[in-house]
């Protein structure tokens, strides 16, 4: 775990190390990190938007080592290749709960009522949830045990991977050649982290101070 949390704070310079010594493997790297995160449900503290951010500001200052395009598209795949893994994942365990054997700890409202939601607001929740921790790990396989239509998820899969790689990738790309963002990529990488997760907290506190006037 200490291993993760040192990659997660120093992300660029575990990533340039790699450049530097082995060159195309970086790629790899690139795909395993962005398809775990969201591929598995046991993964969700890896790096997202802070490793976006920091592999574009590395394409935009080794002069080449990295390619930007290459990279977005590599990134792009392992964002969508997971979403589709975990929800799969997700339908795969709905099939066994649903067996029609009882079992105490599951109310099949739970599942019917996931599905309705998913149905009307699964655009919402599988796109906005790429753009948050932990989220982006936990919809696709909720969204899959809820049994949403594989046609729409795909869909807004797509629009919501393309979009957050891109976007943060960018920015990192075009920000990355300030001097202060160089030199404090660790605390910026926080930051995103830290600012990613207030509309989470937000959301919990509201609910927790509504649960309290009842």
């Amino acid at each position: 775990m200490d291993l993760v949390i040192d990659f997660i704070l120093h992300t660029d310079k575990y990533l340039n190390d790699i450049v530097a010594q082995y060159g195309m493997l970086i790629y790899a790297v690139l795909f395993l990190v962005i398809f775990a995160e969201t591929g598995f449900v046991v993964t969700p503290f890896l790096p997202g938007d802070g490793f976006l951010f920091t592999v574009g500001v590395i394409a935009g200052t080794t002069g080449g080592g990295l390619n930007l395009w290459l990279s977005m598209v590599i990134m792009i795949v392992a964002a969508i290749a997971g979403n589709l893994v975990n929800f799969h994942i997700g339908r795969y365990f709905s099939a066994k709960l649903n067996d029609g054997k009882q079992r105490k700890w599951l109310n099949p409202k739970y599942l019917r009522e996931g599905h309705e939601f998913f149905e009307k607001h699964g655009h919402q929740a599988v796109i906005l949830s790429r753009f948050f921790p932990i989220f982006r790990t936990f919809v696709p396989f909720v969204a899959g045990l809820a049994l949403m239509d594989t046609k729409k998820y795909t869909l807004y899969t797509f629009i919501g991977g393309i979009s957050w790689v891109i976007l943060l990738t960018l920015a990192g790309y075009f920000l990355g050649s300030f001097e202060f963002v160089k030199k404090n990529i660790s605390f910026i990488v926080l930051a995103i982290v830290g600012v990613s997760l207030i509309p989470v907290f937000a959301a919990a506190l509201k609910k927790y101070l509504q649960s309290k006037k009842v």
